[in-house]
C-alpha cells in the first residue's frame, strides 16, 4: 500500500506548458491526500480533470508545476514504470492473440518474473475478479464485463503500491455496472490496496469511495465523504451534481414577515418558512439560491404548512414516483414512494422540511452558513 499527495498540481496544455498567470488550466491548484488502503473517488463532468488527474499521477502527462508524492518519494519525473502503479484504462487495451493467462502474466514476464511466481499470483488474484474460469480463453470470447474484470485484474496482479481506474465502468450496461461495482468493491477489501477511480457516474463514486474528490473546469470543488458531500454540498455545483435526482436549486428572495423569514419567489406565491437558525445571516430583500432534495418536498394535504399547487410532470418509476411542480419560471421536484398515480394539472398539497434546506449565495453559489454551525474539514 501507498499513501498518495498532491501538492498545488497544475495541467496547461499550451505550447510551452510553464505555470504562470492567465493560462488556461486542465487542473489548477489541485491538493488532496489519499491514505494507505484508502479508496478515494475522482468525481466531475466530463473535461474537469479528472482524468488529466490520474494521467499525471500514472506519469502519462507531465506535471506543468506542483508535486506528486507516493509515500515520501516524489514522483514528479519517474517514468511511469517506476512508480509501482497499477492503472486499468476505460477500453479494456487486452492483447486479441493471448489468452487471459498471458494477457494478465504479459506485464510480469516483461519485469523477468519467474514462471512459477507468476502463476501463483494469478491463481491469486484470478478469483477474486472472478476470471479464474476464464484463464484459457481469449479476449474475442469475453463478455464486455468479463474483458473488464481481466483489464482490473491485470492491473492488480503486479501488487501494485497504488491502483488508478480510469472510468472502468462507462462501457457497460446498467446491470452488469452493478455487478461489477460490488465485485470492485469486495476485491478492494480484500487487497487493501490504495485506490483511485475516475468516473462521471456519482452513483459509482458514492458506492464505492471511501472520500470522494469532486471537480469542475479543472478546480476541486469539495472533498469529503459520500455522506458529508450530499448532506453538506459547498456550493452550488456540487449540490446539483450529488443525488440522483438532484437537489432542487431555486433562485429566491428573503422576506421578512411577523412570523419570520420565508422564502419567496418570483412569479409564484409560493412561501417557506426559512429555519430560524439563518436569521442572524439574513436581511429582508436578500437574494439567494435555495436548495432543497426532492425527498425533502412531501406531499401532505392535512398539514396547514402545506402548499396547493398544480402537477406539471408525473414520473412512474415502479419503487418511486417523481412529481414536478412550477415555482415561477423553474421546475421543482420531489419524490415519493406512495402508491398514488397524478395527471397533469392535478392540485397537491406540499410541505417542505424547511430544517434540511440549504441556501447559497445568489452571486457565487457558495453555502451560507449559519454563524452556530462549524463549518466541517475533510
Amino acid at each position: 500500500m501507498a499513501q498518495l499527495v498532491l501538492k498545488n498540481v497544475f495541467k496547461s496544455y499550451d505550447n510551452n506548458g510553464k505555470h504562470k498567470q492567465n493560462t488556461p488550466y486542465a487542473v489548477n491548484d489541485l491538493s488532496f491526500r489519499c491514505e494507505d488502503g484508502e479508496f478515494v473517488g475522482i468525481l466531475g463532468p466530463s473535461g474537469c480533470g479528472k482524468s488529466t488527474t490520474l494521467r499525471m499521477i500514472a506519469g502519462l502527462e507531465k506535471i506543468t508545476a506542483g508535486d506528486i508524492l507516493i509515500g515520501d518519494v516524489r514522483i514528479n519525473d519517474l517514468l511511469p514504470k517506476d512508480r509501482n502503479i497499477g492503472l486499468a484504462f476505460e477500453d479494456y487495451a487486452l492483447y486479441p492473440p493471448l489468452t487471459v493467462f498471458d494477457n494478465l502474466a504479459f506485464n510480469l514476464r516483461a519485469r523477468k518474473v519467474p514462471e512459477a511466481a507468476i502463476k501463483e499470483a494469478i491463481q491469486r488474484i484470478a478469483p477474486l475478479l472472478k476470471v479464474d474460469d476464464l484463464l484459457h480463453m481469449k479476449p474475442q470470447a469475453l463478455s464486455g464485463g468479463q474483458k473488464q474484470r481481466v483489464n482490473i485484474a491485470r492491473a492488480i496482479v503486479r501488487k501494485p503500491g497504488l491502483l488508478l481506474l480510469d472510468e472502468p465502468l462507462s462501457h457497460l450496461d446498467g446491470k452488469m455496472r452493478q455487478q461489477l461495482r460490488f465485485e470492485i468493491k469486495r476485491m478492494h477489501h480484500e487487497i487493501k490496496c490504495t485506490t483511485i477511480i475516475v468516473t462521471h457516474d456519482q452513483l459509482e463514486a458514492m458506492s464505492l469511495a471511501d472520500r470522494i474528490a469532486i471537480m469542475d473546469m479543472g478546480v476541486l470543488q469539495q472533498i469529503g465523504t459520500p455522506l458529508s458531500v450530499y448532506d453538506d454540498p459547498a456550493n452550488v455545483f456540487v449540490a446539483g451534481f450529488i443525488g440522483e435526482p438532484p437537489m432542487n436549486l431555486l433562485p429566491a428572495i428573503i422576506q421578512k414577515t411577523a412570523g419570520g423569514y420565508c422564502f419567496t419567489f418570483q412569479n409564484s406565491t409560493l412561501r417557506i418558512p426559512v429555519p430560524t437558525r439563518y436569521d442572524e445571516v439574513l436581511h429582508n430583500d436578500m437574494r439567494v439560491t435555495l436548495g432543497v432534495r426532492p425527498v425533502d418536498v412531501v406531499i401532505d394535504p392535512d398539514s396547514e404548512l402545506s402548499t396547493a399547487i398544480p402537477v406539471a410532470v408525473f414520473e412512474n418509476l415502479g419503487d418511486e414516483r417523481r412529481v414536478g411542480v412550477r415555482v415561477g419560471e423553474n421546475l421543482l421536484s420531489l419524490t415519493t414512494t406512495d402508491a398514488i398515480y397524478y395527471e397533469r394539472g392535478d392540485i397537491v398539497k406540499l410541505r417542505f422540511q424547511s430544517e434540511k434546506t440549504h441556501l447559497f449565495d445568489a452571486t457565487t453559489g457558495v453555502r451560507i452558513r449559519s454563524r452556530h454551525i462549524t463549518v466541517p474539514r475533510f
